[in-house]
């Protein structure tokens, strides 16, 4: 596992690490409390990347679009 801190960390950074840990899970060979310790990780690596998902949806969302369809820029994200 990195040492860095999950907020810090791109998509791609915590869905390896994710991966990782899940991957270290199903083999089983963890003592328990390194177990814990893991699932715990696992579990904020899973919602930071559903947030940077999320962040990225709304940023695809505000994408402006002329007449004919083509991307013309972006639409401030606070804009309803």
């Amino acid at each position: 596992m990195t040492e860095k801190p999950v907020e810090e960390m791109s998509f791609e950074e915590a869905m390896k690490e994710l991966e990782n840990v899940v991957n270290r899970l199903e083999r089983g060979d963890v003592a328990l409390e390194e177990s814990i310790t893991l699932y715990e990780r696992g579990a904020k690596l899973k919602a930071r990347c559903e947030t940077k998902l999320k962040e990225a949806e709304e940023k695809v969302a505000k994408i402006t679009l002329n007449a004919d369809g083509a991307p013309t820029g972006t639409a401030p994200l606070d804009a309803g």
